[in-house]
C-alpha cells in the first residue's frame, strides 16, 4: 500500500504519496508556486530559486527538489518570500536583453509573466555590465540568442536527457556562464537533429525557429508563382491554442478557411500525402516480409529521427523505409501530377508546407528530395509561424466558417490524420498491410496497443497466419534504448515506428509553446492526440487504400505502389553523417 504523507501548505491540509516534492504537493492543492528552471519530468535542479518556500528551517528551500515529510508546515507566500522572488527577477533582468515588445515570445514568456504577476516593473534596478553574444542563425531550423538566455538549463536537459543528443550545455563560470555548443561551434556544425525540442522547453525568447514567413508572403505576392500550401495532420490539433481555444480543439475546417483567405492558389492537405505514404510504406513492408528484405523496417516520416539515425545509428540506415515523408511526397506529386493536370510548368509552382516540426525546414533543403528535378517543397513554416501570419493578415480565426481542402490532393482518411500522434503511422500502416496480406476486410481498425505515451510500446499483431512483431518509440532518447536492444539481439521486430519528438508530431518543435506551469496540470501529448483520434473515428473512411483520390492518382499516373514511377517520385535514400563538420 502506498505510504501517504500529511503536511500543511499555506494553512491547507494536504496528503500526498511519499516522494512527492513540495512543488507537486502544492500544485495538487491548487496552490501555485512560481518556477523558471523547473520542467516536469525533465529538469528539477533548484537552480533559479524562484520556487523557494519556508519549510520551517532558517533558510528558504527550493520546492521543486524538496521532498515532503510528515507534519511539514510550508509557507509559500510570505512577505519575505515575495520580496526574495522580486529581487531574483530584478537580478535576472539585469543581465537580460529587455527588448520585450519585439521579442518573438512577447505575451508568451514565462519571465515576462512572472514580472507582471510579482509587480517587477523596473528592469534597471541592478543595471550594470551585460554580456553580448552573436546570434547563431546558421541552422536552417533553429536560432539561438544568448542575449535573452536566463541560464535555466531547460534546453540542456531536454536535449540531453530526453533526446540523447546533448549538443548544448553550460560553459565558463560565474557571470561568464553561457549555454553553448562545444568549442563554441555553431549549432549547424554540431550533430544537432533540428528537432526543436529545446525551443519548446525555453521559457523565454532565447531559442526560436528560423522564420520563413517573409519568404512565404513574398511567394504569395509573386504573380509568376502558383503557390500551393499543405498543412500537416498535427497542425489542426494545436493551431487553435494560438487563438485562445482549449488545448485539444480540432480546427481542420478553420485551418483550410484561413489558408484560402491568406491568398494561396491551392490549399491541399498533407493528410493526402500521409495516405499516399501508407500505400508506399505498407507495400514496402509486405515486400520485405515476403521477399526476405532487411528487417525490422523502420519508418521514415520524422526528419529529426532520420538525421539522428544517419548520425548516431548509421548501421540502421538499411532498415529505414525508403519512403519520403508525407509532405515531401505531396510536394513531388504537386510538381508532377498536379502540374500536368493544371497545365502549369513545375518551375512556376511553389509548395509551402505548414508543419509542427522545425526539422522539416532542414528536410526541405535535402538534395535527395527533388524527384521532379525541383525541390519537392520550397518553404516550411511551423504552426507558430502560421499563427503569426494569420494574425498579421487580420483574419478572425475563431469565427471563420469551416471550409474543405481543395480537390485532387485534399481527400484523406482517418489513417492519415493519426500520423500526428506517436503510434499513428504504425496503426495506419497495419490497417492497410493487414488487408493487403490477407485479402480480407479488417473490421476493427483500432490497434490500441500502439497508442499512448509510454516511451516504448510493443505488440504482436496477428495478420492472417502471420504474427507481426512491432514496436513504437517516441523521442530519440527512447529510440536509442530501443535500437540498442535490437542491436544486441535482446529484441526482434518486424516493423518499428520512431518519432523524434516526445508524443510524436503533436508536440513537435514548431507547435504552440506550453508553459512549464501548464505542463504540470495537463499533457499536450495526450490532449492533442485525442483531437486526432477523434477525427479518425469520425471519418467515413479509415484506411488509406480507401481514399478515392489516391486510387485515382495510381490509376491515372503512378501505376502501382512501389512501381517505377512511384519510386522515382516518392522514395529517397539516406547518408551516413559525420558528427562534426568542422
Amino acid at each position: 500500500m502506498e505510504q501517504m504523507i500529511n503536511l500543511t501548505i499555506d494553512n491547507v491540509k494536504v496528503s500526498v504519496p511519499a516522494g512527492t516534492t513540495v512543488l507537486e504537493a502544492a500544485k495538487q492543492a491548487g496552490i501555485n508556486i512560481p518556477t523558471l528552471c523547473y520542467l516536469k519530468d525533465v529538469n528539477a535542479i533548484g537552480a533559479c530559486r524562484m520556487c523557494v518556500v519556508n519549510a520551517g528551517g532558517r533558510a528558504l528551500q527550493a520546492a521543486c527538489v524538496l521532498p515532503v515529510s510528515e507534519g511539514m508546515n510550508v509557507k509559500t507566500n510570505t512577505p519575505q518570500i515575495r520580496q526574495y522572488r522580486k529581487n531574483l527577477l530584478e537580478l535576472v533582468l539585469s543581465a537580460h536583453e529587455q527588448k520585450c515588445l519585439s521579442c518573438i515570445r512577447s505575451t508568451n514568456c514565462e519571465l515576462q509573466k512572472l514580472c507582471r504577476e510579482l509587480g517587477v516593473e523596473n528592469g534597471d534596478k541592478y543595471a550594470g555590465k551585460q554580456n553580448e553574444y552573436d546570434i547563431d542563425d546558421v541552422s536552417p531550423s533553429i536560432v539561438r540568442d544568448n542575449n535573452k538566455c536566463i541560464l535555466c538549463r531547460r534546453c540542456v536537459a531536454v536535449c540531453s536527457k530526453v533526446q540523447n543528443v546533448g549538443v548544448i550545455g553550460p560553459v565558463n563560470r560565474g557571470f561568464a556562464t553561457a549555454i553553448e555548443s562545444p568549442w563554441n561551434l555553431k549549432l549547424n556544425d554540431m550533430p544537432c537533429i533540428n528537432c526543436g525540442q529545446c525551443i519548446t522547453a525555453c521559457p523565454v525568447g532565447a531559442l526560436y525557429e528560423k522564420d520563413e514567413t517573409k519568404k512565404v508572403w513574398d511567394l504569395i505576392a509573386d504573380e509568376s508563382k502558383h503557390v500551393v500550401v499543405q498543412p500537416a495532420p498535427a497542425v489542426r490539433a494545436a493551431l487553435g491554442e494560438e487563438f485562445g481555444l482549449p488545448m485539444g480543439t480540432s480546427v481542420t475546417g478553420k485551418l483550410a478557411a484561413a489558408l484560402h483567405r491568406m491568398g494561396f492558389d491551392k490549399v491541399f492537405d498533407t493528410d493526402f500525402g500521409a495516405d499516399l505514404t501508407i500505400m508506399e510504406e505498407a507495400t514496402e513492408l509486405v515486400h520485405r516480409v515476403k521477399e526476405g528484405g532487411v528487417l525490422p523496417m523502420i519508418t521514415s516520416c520524422s526528419p529529426g529521427w532520420i538525421k539522428f539515425c544517419e548520425t548516431y545509428y548509421p548501421d540502421f540506415i538499411p532498415n529505414l523505409s525508403s519512403c519520403k515523408s508525407p509532405h515531401e511526397m505531396l510536394g513531388a506529386i504537386i510538381k508532377s501530377y498536379y502540374a500536368e493536370k493544371a497545365g502549369i510548368d513545375p518551375k512556376d509552382i511553389a509548395v509551402v508546407s505548414v508543419m509542427p516540426c522545425t526539422a522539416k525546414k532542414f528536410e526541405a533543403d535535402r538534395e535527395e528530395l527533388a524527384g521532379t528535378g525541383y525541390p519537392d517543397v520550397d518553404a516550411v513554416i511551423t504552426t507558430r509561424e502560421l499563427a503569426r501570419m494569420i494574425k498579421e493578415a487580420g483574419i478572425d480565426f475563431v469565427n471563420l466558417p469551416d471550409e474543405d481542402f481543395d480537390p485532387l490532393c485534399g481527400e484523406s482518411t482517418g489513417a492519415a490524420v493519426i500520423f500526428g500522434a506517436t503510434g499513428g503511422v504504425m496503426e495506419a500502416a497495419l490497417r492497410t498491410a493487414y488487408e493487403t496480406i490477407t485479402g480480407e476486410t479488417l473490421e476493427d481498425v483500432n490497434f490500441t496497443a500502439v497508442r499512448g505515451i509510454e516511451g516504448i510500446k510493443e505488440a504482436t499483431v496477428q495478420v492472417g497466419d502471420l504474427p507481426v512483431s512491432v514496436a513504437v518509440a517516441h523521442s530519440t532518447g527512447a529510440a536509442s534504448r530501443l535500437l540498442d536492444m535490437v542491436r544486441s539481439g535482446e529484441k526482434n521486430y518486424t516493423f518499428i515506428e520512431v518519432m523524434a519528438c516526445p508524443g510524436g508530431c503533436v508536440t513537435g518543435g514548431g507547435q504552440p509553446i506550453v508553459s512549464s506551469q501548464d505542463k504540470m496540470t495537463c499533457d499536450p501529448r495526450v490532449l492533442r492526440a485525442k483531437a486526432l483520434y477523434g477525427e479518425d473515428a469520425g471519418k467515413p473512411k479509415r484506411k488509406s487504400h480507401e481514399n478515392e483520390e489516391i486510387k485515382k492518382l495510381y490509376a491515372e499516373y503512378l501505376g502501382e505502389p512501389n512501381g517505377h514511377k512511384a519510386h522515382q517520385l516518392l522514395h529517397t535514400h539516406y547518408i551516413k553523417r559525420e558528427k562534426y563538420t568542422k
